[in-house]
């Protein structure tokens, strides 16, 4: 990284100012489109799997212990089980398939 270091922090404050401020000033009555509304609505959620998913797969020693224990948890959260019931089903699958893994090598 050579140059300036105040440009590139400049920059930076820009882009952030304007990704923040464009809306509020561009848009001042309620978003009637329905589609625009449900993309909207959401951002955040797919924000935030974008930033999970990848986390998911290397927070284990083995790539399959994390496969299988993500497929639990999507089972479990859509049959609308409890946050507390994944959490421990995906954390025991990791446990499990990491130990028969570790145990047949």
């Amino acid at each position: 990284m050579s140059g300036n270091i105040y440009i590139y922090i400049a920059c930076m404050a820009v882009t952030t100012y304007l990704v923040r401020i464009l809306p509020l000033t561009l848009i001042r009555k309620q978003i009637q489109n329905r589609f625009i509304r449900s993309f909207l609505y959401y951002v955040p959620y797919v924000t935030l799997a974008v930033m999970t998913f990848p986390a998911i797969l290397d927070a284990t020693q083995e790539p399959l212990a994390a496969v299988l224990a993500l497929i639990v948890a999507i089972l479990l959260a859509y049959f609308e089980k409890s946050l507390f019931l994944v959490c421990v089903c995906a954390c025991a699958t990791v446990f499990v398939t990491e130990w028969l893994i570790h145990m047949t090598a």
